[in-house]
């Protein structure tokens, strides 16, 4: 099935529309935690409803339909897979968990925030800017403007530093 000839409003329907909904299908369906899954059901409902008002969604025969339902599980797949324990944050953490070591839960958002807003592709985006489409300032530069003046270290008494 041929899809990059398609129109800018199917387009908007299949990203905003279809890709959500078969996210939201294969994650509860692979979810094994209660109140995850059903926070992820309320989300799936939203999504039923959004793609149940969009014009193309009725005017598509069912054929069509499953066609389109199978690309988008393709897709959603594939982003799982791609955000798997073998690549950037995850990849790091994996072998932590198979050693049954764990992390402090502090250090797993230290970790969140290095990887979405100071990991840099060759390009210069970071998954925080790609993800939202906005530029956000540098991380460092942000950190140490929230710093004030360090204290100076306190002055020893030369006599009792010397006396030996």
């Amino acid at each position: 099935m041929e899809h990059a000839a398609i129109s800018p409003m199917g387009r908007r329907w299949a990203e905003e529309s279809l890709l959500p909904l078969v996210y939201w299908e294969y994650h509860v369906a692979h979810t094994r935690c209660a109140r995850r899954k059903a926070k992820m059901r309320q989300a799936l409902a939203a999504a039923q409803g959004t793609f149940g008002h969009y014009a193309i969604t009725q005017s598509l025969p069912p054929q069509a339909l499953m066609e389109w339902h199978a690309w988008a599980l393709h897709r959603v797949s594939v982003f799982q897979r791609a955000s798997s324990a073998v690549e950037g944050r995850n990849g790091f953490l994996a072998p932590r968990h198979h050693n049954q070591r764990g992390l402090p839960k502090q250090r797993y958002k230290v970790w969140t925030v290095l990887h979405n807003f100071d990991c840099r592709t060759a390009d210069g985006t970071t998954p925080a800017s790609r993800f939202f489409r906005w530029t956000f300032p540098d991380l460092f530069e942000t950190v140490l403007s929230h710093i004030e003046v360090l204290p100076r270290p306190r002055q020893r008494k030369h006599e009792v530093a010397l006396s030996h």
